[in-house]
């Protein structure tokens, strides 16, 4: 049998579930899958967290160093985000340059921590327009299992809270934690069936028509949105 026809059946599959109310694995249409979340597990970097959300796999790293910003924003840190698609947490996935989807993941996650304000960026200028503190998000999917995004979302906000600044390497001073001021929560939904689905597997992403992402700051508010499919 194919894997056209496979897929097929696996879709009517699904389908028939979703029909009646269900899922595969028997959460409700809003239930997250179970999350772990452990910091401090680079011990190089100066902030880090594995998250856990079902059988994704996320590892985030935090690496900061003195900089130049940027000409239009001389008063205000710089934040950097990029995304690994580890060839091992998929056979979709290839080493070589960033792919469409790492790219998208970056771009997200991104957009929720400065949209939200979660970093007090101002607190990271030492010197107008010469000096400010780079912060470098590096996210790394160590397992594909669905919802990467909202994964490397939760892990990291958990990294960034973990985070010291490493002043005193620097000779800039006293370590001092990351100014974090607000917590952004990621939830993605997928359309199926004329339903949503909160946190897709693997499997229901890939079956999707539309894919949501929804970004709120702890006070309810909106920081970030996207919409896939």
């Amino acid at each position: 049998m194919s894997d056209d026809v496979m897929a097929e059946i696996h879709r009517d599959y699904l389908f028939n579930l979703i029909l009646k109310g269900e899922r595969d694995d028997g959460r409700a249409f809003d239930e997250f899958r179970d999350i772990s979340i452990e910091t401090g597990v680079a011990g190089m970097a100066e902030g880090s967290a594995l998250v856990t959300l079902g059988d994704t796999q996320i590892l985030v790293g935090i690496k900061i160093q003195p900089g130049e910003p940027f000409p239009d924003t001389p008063d205000v840190g710089v934040i950097i985000t990029n995304t690994e698609l580890i060839p091992m947490a998929s056979p979709d996935y290839e080493a070589g340059p960033p792919r469409e989807t790492a790219i998208e993941i970056a771009r997200v996650v991104d957009r929720g921590i400065r949209e939200s304000k979660a970093i007090d960026l101002e607190k990271l200028c030492m010197v107008k327009g010469e000096k400010v503190w780079i912060i470098f998000i590096d996210i790394h999917v160590l397992n594909n299992g669905g919802n990467i995004i909202d994964a490397a979302s939760i892990g990291s906000i958990a990294a960034l809270l973990s985070t010291t600044l490493p002043a005193e390497r620097y000779g800039l001073g006293e370590d001092s934690p990351l100014p974090v001021r607000d917590i952004p929560v990621a939830v993605t939904a997928i359309e199926f069936g004329g339903e949503l689905l909160l946190d897709p597997s693997l499997e229901e992403g890939k079956l999707a028509g539309t894919v949501y992402t929804v970004i709120t700051n702890s006070d309810g508010s909106i920081s970030g949105m996207q919409k896939s499919g």
